[in-house]
C-alpha cells in the first residue's frame, strides 16, 4: 500500500509540475518583459529595472548589456554608427583585417566626440571581388567576399534593427572604396521609407585619405616613393594605434623593415604620436560632416511643421 501511495504521490507531482509548465506556456507575453526573459519570472527582466551595475564606460554596443543600452537611448545617446571595413590582402606587414583595426579606432573616437552616439559593431565582411571566377581581391589567399545583394541586404537588416529600438540617426561610414556606393543606396532607401521617423546617413566624408594625407604632410609624414604595396603610412599608424601587432610592429623593427612609402615608424614614440593626430583628425572631420548631413535631412521636416 505504501508503494501504491508513492506511485500515487509521485504521479500527483508530476502533474502539478506540468500544469504549472502548461500555464506558464499559455499565459500572454508580458509587455513589460525584455532582457531574455519574462518579467514575471524575474524582475531583471523588466523594462524599467534599474540597472543593478555602475553605467558601462564603453560606447560599442556589443560591450552594453540590455540595461546599458536602454539608458543610454533615455539618456540622448540616439545616434549609432554602423562601420564596413573588411578582410583583403594588404602586403607582407599588414593583416587581412586591416579596415577593421582601422574603424576600431576611429569609430570609437567618432562616437565620443560625439557625444551622444554608440557605435555598432563593425560589418567586417563586405563585397572584395567575384568567387568564381577570382576576381578584384579574391585572387589572394585569406580574402573574404560579400555579394553586393548581400552586403546591402546586411546594412539594411541592421539598420532597421536599430531605428527599432529607438535610434533615430543611423549612421555608415566606410573604409573601403567598394563599401561606398552600397552604404548610400541603403541610407537613401532607408530614410525614404521611415518618412521623418529617423534617418540613415552615408558619411562619404570618411573615406577621405587624401585630406588625411595632406594634413600629416604638416605633421611629419611625407612619402617618398611608393612601395607599391596595399598599404601607406596612414593606414599603417591608423591600425598602429589599434593594435601594434596588426601591423607587426616589433617585428618590423626588428628585421629592419619599419618603413612603408619612405616613412619609419621605427620611433615608437613619434608613431604613437602621430596615429593620435590621424584618428583626431578623421574623428573631427566625421564629425563635422555627420552634424551637417543631420542639419541638412533635418531643415525639410522643419519647414513642414
Amino acid at each position: 500500500m505504501k508503494r501504491i501511495a508513492l506511485v500515487a504521490l509521485s504521479i500527483t507531482v508530476l502533474a502539478g509540475t506540468f500544469a504549472v509548465a502548461q500555464q506558464r506556456e499559455r499565459r500572454a507575453p508580458d509587455p513589460r518583459s525584455m532582457g531574455g526573459g519574462d518579467c514575471r519570472d524575474n524582475p531583471y527582466n523588466c523594462n524599467d529595472v534599474a540597472n543593478p551595475l555602475p553605467p558601462t564606460n564603453s560606447v560599442w554596443l556589443e560591450e552594453m548589456t540590455w540595461i546599458d543600452v536602454r539608458d543610454a537611448l533615455k539618456a540622448g545617446k540616439t545616434n549609432i554608427i554602423i562601420s564596413t571595413g573588411g578582410i583583403e590582402p594588404n602586403g607582407p606587414w599588414l593583416v587581412t583585417g586591416k579596415h577593421n583595426y582601422v574603424l576600431h579606432a576611429n569609430c570609437e573616437a567618432i562616437a565620443r566626440k560625439m557625444g551622444n552616439a554608440l557605435c555598432a559593431p563593425i560589418i567586417k565582411l563586405v563585397p572584395e571581388g567575384g568567387i568564381e571566377p577570382k576576381t578584384g581581391h579574391m585572387a589572394s589567399p585569406g580574402t573574404m567576399t560579400m555579394r553586393e545583394e548581400t552586403f546591402r541586404a546586411v546594412l539594411t537588416d541592421a539598420a532597421e534593427s536599430l531605428q527599432a529600438h529607438g535610434f533615430k540617426n543611423i549612421i555608415f561610414i566606410g573604409d573601403s572604396g567598394g563599401n561606398q556606393n552600397g552604404q548610400k543606396a541603403v541610407a537613401e532607401a532607408l530614410t525614404a521609407k521611415w518618412a521623418g521617423k529617423a534617418l540613415a546617413l552615408h558619411i562619404a566624408e570618411y573615406y577621405d585619405y587624401a585630406s588625411v594625407a595632406k594634413y600629416m604632410e604638416g605633421h611629419g609624414i611625407t612619402e617618398g616613393k611608393s612601395d607599391s604595396m596595399h598599404d601607406d603610412p596612414i593606414i599603417t599608424l591608423n591600425m598602429f594605434i589599434d593594435d601594434p601587432n596588426s601591423v607587426r610592429y616589433d617585428a618590423r623593427v626588428k628585421a629592419g623593415k619599419a618603413a612603408i612609402n619612405g616613412h619609419s615608424i621605427a620611433d615608437r614614440a613619434k608613431a604613437t604620436a602621430q596615429a593620435k593626430q590621424i584618428v583626431e583628425f578623421r574623428a573631427t572631420r566625421t564629425v563635422e560632416a555627420i552634424n551637417k548631413a543631420i542639419a541638412a535631412k533635418a531643415k525639410p521636416a522643419t519647414s513642414q511643421q
